[in-house]
């Protein structure tokens, strides 16, 4: 197989499909354990919560592709690959965080019953202004004293455009080339550094033969710029209905 023909892990259907799937749930593991800082036991037990391998839905619309599962204690973690950049995008996440924090308690539950919300954001795009750094960690915290409230919601943010052209040592940065490689190559050089990786290119490398996983992702990014051309026609309507409106108002004013 050509470096042209490989499937790309940061096109949101091939992670889903690659990272959703049980056959790689060494893979998974492996991947949070370089990005999370939880107990080893904690993957005793890990559940998909939602096993369709993609979402489907009537109207053709573009669904939300993310990984949602649960540890052996119940912990919530929540993975999304986002390569759009949304001007929104902090507060869409902390608002799905919140919903993810409300719908674990029916009405007369204890709040003790809530488990911790652990969301995983990788983008391509700048998410974190004002810093060099590939991975962040957030939680609720006191900047002035420094002591963390609470990690009952803790948000990680991966930017793939931030990572350096030479590895930093870590199992962070070689899963992060992994999802961010667009060829072979790419990923067969992160490979050499990271035998757990190493067993995940194998995997990527046969899923990109299969036929129905590349008719899966090839339909989706076909959705995704329908989508953006729709937008981009959209924007262009309203941008030219405004600059009517202003044409519309001078002349009233010259008029008046």
């Amino acid at each position: 197989m050509t470096g042209k023909s490989i499937l790309q892990v940061k096109n949101d259907a091939v992670f889903r499909m690659f990272f959703a799937d049980e056959r790689n749930q060494d893979s998974l593991i492996a991947f949070l354990k370089s990005i999370l800082k939880l107990p080893d036991d904690e993957y005793d037990e890990i559940t998909i919560t939602d096993p369709h391998l993609l979402p489907e839905r009537e109207d053709g619309k573009l669904g939300i592709i993310d990984v949602k599962l649960r540890t052996k204690n119940n912990k919530i973690i929540h993975i999304e690959i986002q390569l759009k950049k949304i001007p929104e995008m902090k507060e869409r996440i902390v608002f799905y965080d919140a919903k993810l924090i409300t719908e674990q308690l029916n009405q007369g539950d204890k709040y003790s019953k809530i488990n911790q919300v652990i969301s995983i954001i990788i983008t391509n795009k700048t998410l974190v202004e004002g810093s060099p750094r590939y991975h962040h960690r957030f939680t609720l915290f006191d900047l002035d004293v420094k002591i963390e409230f609470s990690d009952i919601i803790e948000i990680h943010t991966l930017e793939l455009q931030k990572l350096p052209e030479e590895p930093d040592g870590t199992k962070l940065y070689d899963w992060a080339k992994f999802i961010d490689a667009e060829t072979e190559e790419e990923l067969n050089m992160t490979a050499e550094r990271n035998p757990e990786v190493k067993k995940a290119v194998v995997r990527i490398v046969e899923l990109s033969a299969d036929e129905r996983a590349r008719e899966l992702a090839e339909n989706h990014i076909k959705l995704q710029r329908d989508m953006a051309s729709i937008i981009d026609e959209k924007d262009a309507e309203i941008a030219d209905n405004h600059a009517e409106i202003a044409r519309l108002r001078a002349l009233l004013e010259k008029q008046g």
